[in-house]
């Protein structure tokens, strides 16, 4: 596992805009409609997490959920989280 360079991590950001850099982290604040919502978006992306030993940083507080994506191993943003990150776009598409 490699940390991602700085073109890398720009080229991600380009094509997920919702998403930005964070204090050396992908960030992303998603709002939803009430806690249920945003409590079973957590528990979607928890079973992506799980199966990926990739697990992010995040806060959850009624419908809003915080998420902060780095890897520890590689010393910052890898290919682990740009694909978890998308990952979590695609699970608001369905």
């Amino acid at each position: 596992m490699h940390k991602a360079s700085d073109g890398e991590i720009e080229s991600h950001l380009q094509k997920h805009p919702q998403w930005e850099l964070r204090d050396g982290k992908l960030h992303r604040e998603f709002r939803f409609a009430n806690f249920v919502e945003a409590f079973g978006f957590m528990a979607r992306v928890a079973i992506l997490a799980e199966c990926a030993n990739h697990h992010p940083e995040w806060f959850n507080v009624y419908n809003i959920v915080r998420v902060s994506l780095t890897t520890h191993d590689a010393g910052g943003i890898s290919e682990s989280d740009f694909l978890l990150s998308h990952q979590m776009d695609e699970l608001l598409k369905a």
